[in-house]
């Protein structure tokens, strides 16, 4: 007999959508904040670098903070949704404010505004979103194949939003006037877009009550009784747990750098709409990945084989764009930074049903349920991997001696482009590739299940003996 099904089709597409709202900001702000400082402010690169760095200090607990407060949380919404939607607010003012600097306030005024709106947008506002986001996977259903299937239409959405944005902001922006003007108008109307989309996702899913949730396990009334330091502990003691914020952490600076792309494309390859042509290639692939990701997960009997295998391609790719790169050939730097980005794939499909069963693999050794706490890798990996992303792109940009006010940039600035864009998302696709081979949580659960099972069969065993004369 198969597992009981929670969700209809609508309500798998509707969570999806909620990245839409999530890739608003995201994409945005990762893809083209440091060029809008930059070359429409005229802010230092190496600075604004550095603010991004010390905003991480700012915001760094944060993530387990509101993974914590999401478990605590009894509301008529239930304890995610009431998170994700009013974090959203906050979301959408924030990221007006981060393009809405005033380009006749002083230049240090100028970088204190820019701080505190983004410290605000990724330590408070977009944290308690996206955890909340993320965690309802773990709470709308208690179906392993119906989480890969949200997984897997919230990050189509998520792709095709980028896709969309990285595609037509650079055009919109012209046909708005370009400058300063033009970028504050285009983050009010994705503002306004996400708002309206958040909402919808919110009400689209409903939460298991906790009674349905609890079905079938072993009650424990101290169990969700847990202070923010015990949370942190549990965590940490969580062997996949921290393999997956790795993960996360350097697919967001791979990210960043794929980002810094928009640098590639502007004065090595002399074309910045070539930045929107690469987004094709990058997030029509990860779209078709993620389609049949649902049916290769139960085809290969779990998640580590698929994922695995996917990252052997996308290394292999992304090496393929270094000697495309060299050779000069825009045309096969698309066609393997397309083949690159199909490896990656099932793994963003399956992520959040990763983190479900690390959530179990804490469970099943600590006996206390943390999912509202466990999901806090993806806004701690998003923003420390983003953050530090973008921080690193402006630091070596700022090193290698680029002006944003210079047309042709020094032969210094164009190597470190070579660099930032070619080999160092190659190496981070390795390390990705590196952790993956060691993330074998459903196996460990499957053997923690087994011992306990045999366990409690012995016990049984020896309690029937025990009254025989």
């Amino acid at each position: 007999m198969g597992e009981k099904q929670y969700l209809k089709w609508y309500n798998k597409v509707g969570y999806g959508s909620g990245d839409i709202a999530g890739n608003v900001v995201y994409a945005l702000l990762s893809s083209f904040v440091m060029i809008y400082l930059t070359n429409t402010i005229g802010l230092s690169a190496g600075i604004v670098g550095t603010l991004i760095a010390v905003s991480k200090l700012f915001d760094g607990f944060t993530d387990i903070f509101f993974g914590t407060m999401i478990d605590k949380t009894h509301s008529r919404l239930g304890k995610a949704r009431p998170w994700m939607l009013y974090g959203y607010i906050g979301c959408a003012v924030t990221l007006v404010a981060i393009f809405a600097i005033p380009v006749d306030m002083g230049t240090t005024a100028q970088y204190a505004w820019f701080f505190i709106a983004y410290t605000l947008l990724n330590g408070v506002f977009y944290t308690a979103n996206n955890i909340a986001y993320s965690a309802l996977t773990s709470l709308v259903t208690k179906n392993s194949k119906e989480r890969v299937q949200m997984g897997s239409y919230r990050f189509i959405f998520a792709f095709a939003t980028s896709l969309l944005i990285q595609s037509v902001t650079v055009g919109f922006v012209t046909k708005l006037g370009g400058g300063a003007a033009a970028w504050r108008m285009a983050a009010v109307f994705y503002a306004l877009i996400g708002l309206l989309v958040n909402t919808i996702s919110v009400f689209s899913v409903k939460e298991l009550s906790e009674e349905e949730l609890r079905e079938g396990e072993e009650k424990k009334t101290e169990e969700e009784k847990y202070s923010l330091l015990q949370g942190f502990k549990l965590l940490i003691s969580n062997k996949f747990y921290l393999m997956i914020c790795g993960v996360y952490i350097l697919q967001q600076l791979y990210g960043a750098m794929i980002n810094a792309g928009i640098y590639y494309m502007t004065y090595v390859l002399k074309d910045e709409n070539l930045y929107g042509v690469f987004s094709w290639a990058v997030n029509i692939p990860l779209i078709i990945a993620l389609v049949f990701t649902p049916t290769l997960v139960g085809r290969w009997k779990g998640m580590y084989k698929l994922n695995l295998r996917g990252y052997i391609i996308a290394v292999f790719g992304r090496l393929l764009v270094v000697v495309a790169g060299y050779l000069g050939s825009v045309p096969l730097m698309l066609l393997f930074t397309a083949l690159a980005a199909l490896g990656q794939g099932p793994w963003q499909g399956d992520m959040n049903a990763v983190i479900a069963s690390c959530s179990e693999y804490t469970y099943l050794t600590k006996g206390k349920r943390v999912d509202g706490t466990m999901y806090s890798c993806t806004s701690l990996g998003v923003k420390l991997g983003g953050g530090l992303g973008t921080a690193l792109a402006g630091w070596l940009l700022e090193f290698s001696g680029f002006d944003g006010k210079l047309a042709i940039q020094p032969d210094s600035c164009i190597d470190m482009l070579h660099f930032m864009y070619l080999w160092l998302p190659f190496l981070l696709d390795l390390m990705i590739m590196l952790v993956l081979s060691l993330m074998r949580v459903e196996k460990a659960n499957e053997k923690i299940k087994a011992e306990q099972k045999a366990m409690l069969a012995k016990e049984q065993e020896d309690g029937d003996g025990s009254g025989e004369v």
